[in-house]
């Protein structure tokens, strides 16, 4: 049998969308330069403790002149857009489309739209310094382990990864060291690529010293990972 080349198969129709998804969104973000990605669930209402912590977080990011980047949906990710914006700073959201999140929060001085996950994660890894986890669900698990999977093999450049909410990532973190070290299926020292805080004070100082230490790196425009 053979195979007719001219036939436009679904992923010959994906590859020039998420192409221009991301090349539109360099072009959007290009003088905004290195901000700090904030990720959580879209699930969790402006009553829990997450959100008012997520809020606080992109206050503080904006106040220390750092853009802050969300998702731009609701629950965690507007908490972050909104301390941000509120507090006057930088306030991105990089807004996916899905059934179930049909409505973007307010709160965004850039709002850019995409179609695909794959230039979404990509968008947060070309422009962020620092990231920043609170809880959330399967989306969240996987920006995280994107992007400890980035910084393990060095395709970005080392960042802070922070977790805040200690009581919903011990159990992970625990995993990590008797499941995934235990085994030797990860380096002796590659959990020590995640940082588990409650005090926002520390997480926002991890930040600020990394930005400042590596102000030279900074320096440029972001660029794709490797």
């Amino acid at each position: 049998m053979t195979i007719n080349k001219t036939v436009r198969t679904p992923v010959d129709r994906q590859i020039p969308r998420i192409m221009s998804e991301m090349q539109a969104a360099a072009d959007r973000l290009h003088d905004v330069g290195w901000g700090v990605s904030v990720f959580g669930s879209a699930r969790l209402r402006s009553d829990s403790p997450y959100y008012a912590l997520a809020q606080q977080v992109g206050e503080r990011l904006a106040k220390a002149g750092l853009p802050v980047i969300a998702g731009g949906g609701p629950g965690i990710m507007e908490a972050a857009n909104k301390g941000a914006y509120e507090a006057g700073g930088t306030s991105i959201g990089l807004n996916i489309t899905l059934p179930h999140e049909t409505v973007h929060n307010p709160y965004q001085t850039h709002s850019l739209h995409f179609d695909y996950f794959s230039s979404r994660k990509a968008t947060f890894f070309m422009h962020s310094a620092a990231y920043i986890a609170l809880p959330g669900g399967f989306g969240t698990l996987d920006e995280l382990f994107e992007v400890l999977t980035l910084v393990q093999t060095g395709k970005v450049p080392p960042a802070p990864i922070i977790l805040m909410g200690s009581a919903y990532w011990n159990g992970l973190m625990d995993w990590i060291r008797t499941q995934l070290l235990g085994l030797h299926l990860i380096g002796p020292n590659d959990p020590q690529l995640l940082t588990v805080t409650d005090d926002i004070d520390v997480a926002i100082s991890l930040v600020q010293t990394f930005c400042a230490d590596h102000a030279d790196q900074l320096d440029c425009a972001p660029v794709m990972p490797e």
